[in-house]
């Protein structure tokens, strides 16, 4: 929103005299950012009719909204996003899956996790595999991606899983004994028709079966970088392929 307003932290008068002139102003939202070792004055702030918005580990951002109608401020991050390799060796047909420890069902998976704060999505499954595996693969394209609300072990958030094909560079399993209880390389028809796998390995174990027996042009969503408005920034754009006759129009 425009005319929106930052301050540190202000004696409780001096901040009810302030919103009062803000609103005089016509601003429309005030941001307060309070140290962790002064959330005391986050009562203060409440009785002029901040509210909390967002939480970090050394200190919370609270909001006052002084526009017209409901609060239009955006809410803050509320998805979680997890990221997972389907490491395959093209070679021999085998991909990389393993069991998780602290699991009820032993059902076999792609390893992987969260993603960092600033990670691309390619880095995540590389590091995550490399972590949790000890195999070094490289970014290929993205498999999958599952969206799923109200996430129990995301705070009741929603959560983002994405699943990438990696091509391994090394090959010698060295597992993490706490993460996991087994690590194998497994055929990848094997993983495709197996009861003992997670619904979603399971489906994307077919997608990934299809795409190493007719070509993986039909299954990959890769990507490609740009320059982003901001100068200086890039993003990354993931999408099928196009052919070369539509990438080059201009």
């Amino acid at each position: 929103s425009r005319r929106q307003t930052a301050l540190t932290l202000l004696p409780l008068v001096s901040l009810a005299e302030a919103v009062a002139r803000w609103r005089e102003e016509g601003r429309v939202a005030v941001w307060l950012r309070v140290p962790i070792l002064q959330s005391g004055f986050a009562a203060a702030a409440a009785s002029q009719g901040f509210a909390f918005h967002h939480a970090e580990q050394g200190s919370s951002t609270l909001a006052l909204w002084l526009g017209e109608g409901p609060s239009r401020l955006p809410g803050y991050a509320s998805h979680q996003l997890g990221v997972a390799g389907a490491v395959l060796d093209e070679s021999t047909g085998k991909v990389l899956v393993v069991q998780d420890r602290n699991r009820t069902i032993n059902a076999w998976k792609f390893p992987g996790g969260l993603s960092n704060p600033g990670e691309d999505i390619g880095d995540t499954a590389v590091r995550e595999v490399f972590e949790e595996t000890g195999i070094k693969s490289e970014f290929k394209s993205i498999l999958s991606i599952r969206q799923q609300h109200k996430h129990p072990g995301a705070f009741g958030k929603s959560d983002m899983y994405i699943i990438c094909r990696l091509e391994p560079s090394s090959f010698t399993i060295s597992f993490c004994q706490q993460e996991c209880l087994r690590c194998e390389w497994m055929d990848l028809d094997e993983l495709a028709r197996t009861k003992h796998a997670t619904p979603i390995t399971s489906n994307v174990a077919k997608l990934l079966l299809y795409g190493y027996r007719e070509g993986f042009e039909k299954i990959d969503i890769t990507m490609r970088e740009f320059p982003a408005v901001y100068t200086g920034l890039f993003y990354k754009l993931y999408h099928r392929e196009l052919p070369e006759s539509y990438r080059n129009i201009t």
